[in-house]
């Protein structure tokens, strides 16, 4: 993947009509015409600039990069416009460790206008970050970030996932013409990487030479070197029989020296004829060198490798011979060994975040990329320790006052499990204090004083057995104090509770009145609501029986005289059916009449 910083479109560049993709949803900053620093710079117009009063720390942030070893170049650029620092200086970080800081004068030379280092990638994403030093604000031209293969640049069983090469020479002797792999026509899985040429050594210690007949085993696994690179070389001279190159480094480092040879001096036929030593910094760490016996031919490239430790600021390579009157070299690579910084345990760095958008920190902040490594910039506020049980870091100290914040505190914040130190003093923090404080088991200090806070003082607080300072003061604080964290004013802890005018229950404030426990007032309330329940049940059943009644004696009524009269008909006939009856069983009785 290539970057364009600052573009809006993917654009292409000569003369290899290289594609770079436009740069969108990466990072914050802002975008800018670029001026080119170096004549090897891509040629792209854009950049994308970042401004100290966003924050000193910022980062691109790539995801969905496949697990792999990775290739990483950054070249810087200027800000085309009259107002910016010409040359602003910054340092650099991948993957939370810093692996360049700019120099004053960067911008002259062809070799110091980009940072590229050598990285392993195991959770698919790509941290770029940029550190302000307070001299003009970094300005970023392009990114890249090849993959190669997983075995390049091996120097040793040390080298592994918390290993970072950081190229810091790049030399094509006795070459004219700076060049990147792409114009040599090399293989991309050996990267894209930048040759400086030199052509010699200086003060007339050696002569060029050249050739244009192929070069056996160049681009081969796992570096794939060029071809072309073999095909120039320095020769020392019979006067100056030593062949030496000398180039400052940063003291007390590691690093690895990668020395290129092929036999292409028409001088040298066969093997014995060019034996030399090969000193660094005057130790032999290679003896009697013989390319051609070697590489098992002329024309046919050979790669040395010794990794050394360098106490002083310079790096001297010779070649010394001991048969044949000269000595000769095609190019050389030097890396410097960074060990990659231990990452904040991911959990942390995750409530870390949720902080910064709750109290809604201001972007002069940052809080971009980790929070504590590169160790060179941590974010500002907060301080780590190394736990050695995660071999993680970890915030263990959270220093905010005094910032005019204005949210409110999460209750993730108990995700910073290692915390110690807690100062938001001075701030405008509302809302209520999380109980989830409490499950901070190491917390010594906590001061939230001169803030908004409202509501009561959680009694999770009680349980800080570690507690030796609290200061809740000056806020909108409400009910008893928590009857464990006044017990603990008897073994010498120091607590103010002062101006908060609902607090009570502790010398020094007022008295409380009946007082109920969170857990009483909750039931009570639960009661009364059971009970209004209750009653407006009751009340609902009764005014439907009243209903009822009512109802039936209004149709009771309603219907009366009908009834009456009814009541009336029926016994008038029940007594006249009596009547009959009666006469009929006598006639019977006395039996019917006998005429004559």
């Amino acid at each position: 993947m290539r970057l364009s910083c600052g573009a809006h479109f993917n654009v292409h560049t000569p003369p290899t009509n290289t594609l770079w993709f436009s740069d969108f949803g990466y990072t914050g900053g802002r975008p800018a015409n670029a001026t080119l620093p170096s004549y090897i710079s891509p040629r792209l117009k854009t950049l994308r600039y970042f401004p100290l009063s966003d924050g000193p720390e910022n980062c691109y942030n790539i995801n969905k990069v496949p697990n792999g070893h990775y290739s990483v170049r950054i070249f810087f650029g200027l800000v085309a416009d009259p107002n910016f620092e010409n040359e602003p200086l910054f340092d650099v970080s991948v993957e939370g460790t810093q692996i360049n800081s700019l120099r004053s004068g960067w911008s002259s030379h062809d070799d110091e206008s980009f940072a590229e280092a050598l990285v392993i990638i195991t959770d698919g994403s790509v941290s770029l970050c940029f550190h302000s030093t307070g001299h003009g604000d970094p300005a970023i031209l392009s990114i890249e970030i090849l993959q190669v293969d997983d075995k390049a640049y091996y120097f040793g069983p040390q080298q592994g996932q918390g290993i970072i090469l950081r190229t810091s020479q790049r030399l094509n002797c006795g070459a004219m013409e700076e060049k990147f792999d792409q114009d040599y026509s090399g293989d991309p899985w050996g990267g894209d990487r930048f040759w400086n040429p030199i052509p010699t050594f200086g003060q007339n210690s050696d002569q060029a030479i050249s050739t244009k007949n192929s070069i056996k085993q160049a681009s081969v696994s796992p570096n794939f070197y060029p071809e072309i690179l073999y095909q120039t070389a320095l020769l020392s001279t019979d006067s100056q029989p030593d062949l030496s190159y000398t180039m400052y480094v940063d003291p007390n480092r590691n690093y690895s020296i990668w020395l290129h040879f092929a036999e292409i001096d028409p001088e040298v036929t066969g093997e014995g004829q060019r034996i030399f030593d090969i000193l660094i910094n005057g130790d032999i760490a290679f003896k009697d060198v013989d390319i051609i016996h070697m590489s098992g031919d002329r024309f046919t490239a050979i790669v040395l490798n010794k990794t050394v430790p360098v106490n002083g600021r310079t790096l001297t390579l010779t070649m010394h011979p001991t048969k044949g009157s000269q000595a000769i070299i095609n190019a050389i690579e030097v890396f410097e060994v960074i060990i990659a910084e231990s990452k904040t345990l991911l959990e942390e760095v995750k409530a870390m975040q949720t902080l910064k958008n709750a109290l809604g920190l201001p972007l002069r902040f940052g809080w971009n990329g980790d929070p504590c490594v590169p160790q060179q910039h941590p974010w500002s506020g907060a301080d780590c320790q190394f736990d050695g049980i995660s071999s993680k870091w970890v915030i263990d100290g959270l220093g905010l006052d005094n910032q005019a914040l204005s949210g409110f505190l999460p209750n993730d914040i108990s995700m910073l499990r290692h915390l110690q130190s807690i100062n938001l003093s001075g701030n405008g923090i509302h809302g209520s204090i999380p109980s989830s404080l409490g499950t901070i088991a190491g917390l010594e200090t906590l001061d939230l004083s001169y803030n908004s806070f409202n509501g009561s003082i959680p009694e999770s607080l009680g349980q800080l057995k570690s507690l030796r300072r609290l200061n809740l003061n000056s806020n909108s604080l409400s009910g008893r104090v928590p009857a464990a964290l006044g017990g603990r004013l008897l073994h010498g802890a120091s607590f103010n509770f002062t101006t908060n005018a609902g607090l009570c229950g502790i010398p020094g404030l007022p008295t409380c009145g009946p007082h109920l426990s969170t857990g009483a007032k909750i039931g009570i309330a639960l009661g009364v609501s059971v009970a209004f329940l209750l009653i407006v049940i009751c009340s609902v059943c009764w005014w439907k029986r009243r209903q009822n009644i009512l109802r039936s004696q209004r149709i009771a009524a309603r219907d009366a005289p009908y009834a009456k009269a009814r009541t009336h008909f029926v016994r008038d006939v029940q007594m006249t059916r009596h009547h009959g009856h009666d006469h009929s069983r006598t006639a019977t009785e006395n039996g019917p009449s006998l005429l004559s």
